[in-house]
């Protein structure tokens, strides 16, 4: 490796971790101060949560790469199979997973995809 290319590496990890350790640092330290019920914390929570649900309907309806060959209507009810779990036991979120990728599974298998 020639000197210039470790500088752009080295230019990758500073910048990296400029842009975010900074932010979580600062979360570690003014988080501290917050309230759970605080106005502040209730929006950041519910902005996480749209972006969460925005992430995952658009990997449901338009999928990239081999889930794009699946039927809508299975990767729907395997999210909505998911989603059931996690809140029939209480918000397990491994347990909602779980659930969502096996009837993903079975579903692909008994299509033969």
């Amino acid at each position: 490796m020639t000197a210039q290319e470790i500088g752009v590496f080295v230019f990758i990890l500073i910048a990296g971790t400029l842009g975010t350790d900074i932010w979580r640092w600062l979360g570690v330290f003014g988080g501290k101060q917050l309230s759970e019920e605080s106005e502040a914390l209730i929006w950041v929570r519910s902005v996480a949560t749209a972006l969460v649900a925005g992430v995952i309907a658009s990997q449901v309806l338009y999928p990239g790469g081999v889930l794009a060959g699946t039927p809508m209507i299975l990767r729907i009810g395997a999210a909505a199979a998911g989603f059931a779990v996690f809140l029939l036991l209480k918000k397990n979120m491994v347990a909602g997973i779980a659930v969502a990728l096996a009837v993903l599974a079975v579903g692909l298998h008994f299509l033969g995809i």
